[in-house]
Parts: structure tokens; C-alpha cells; sequence
């Protein structure tokens, strides 16, 4: 059951960023794309994915997998929103 929960949460983390960012400049997208990662979806995904890992593999141990993917996916969040904040935005030239 808990395993569904942490996908759950990671999906509709990934449903509400989708709403957020739909018809919004590039800039706005990274922003909220890269919260989104940081904030709901790594925590729940990382913990969903370690004890599906901890299922398969039958070993309670396996489940500390969780511990190496949120730092990753944590990572590309935070790399996503500095690329929203940093970016300049291209103006065309008519």
C-alpha cells in the first residue's frame, strides 16, 4: 500500500507542474518543473522505487537504494530551476 502511495504522490506532483506550466515561457516551465521535482515527486518516487526495489529483491537492506536515487532526482530539480532562473529569454528580432 505504500508503495502506491509514493507513486500517487509523485504522479500527481507531475499532474499539478503539467497544470502550472501549460501555456507559460520556457522560463516559468524550469521553474516550476524543477520545484515540482525537488519538493513532491523525489521524495515519493525515491521512497516508491526503494521499496519496490526491496519487494523484488526480497532483503528489508535493498530498501536503502531510496537513499542514492533522491539525491540524483534532487539534483536534476535543482539543476532544472536554476536553468529557469538563469536563463535569459530570447526576444525575436522582427
Amino acid at each position: 500500500m505504500a508503495i502506491v502511495i509514493g507513486y500517487g504522490i509523485a504522479f500527481i506532483g507531475v499532474l499539478v507542474a503539467y497544470q502550472l506550466s501549460v501555456g507559460k515561457p520556457k522560463n516559468k516551465k524550469y521553474k516550476v518543473s524543477g520545484i515540482a521535482l525537488m519538493v513532491p515527486i523525489s521524495p515519493a518516487l525515491s521512497f516508491a522505487i526503494g521499496l519496490t526495489y526491496a519487494v523484488i529483491v526480497e532483503s528489508g537492506w535493498a530498501a536503502l537504494i531510496m537513499w542514492y536515487i533522491f539525491p540524483f532526482i534532487f539534483i536534476i530539480g535543482l539543476v532544472m530551476l536554476l536553468v529557469g532562473i538563469f536563463k535569459k529569454e530570447e526576444t525575436e528580432i522582427v
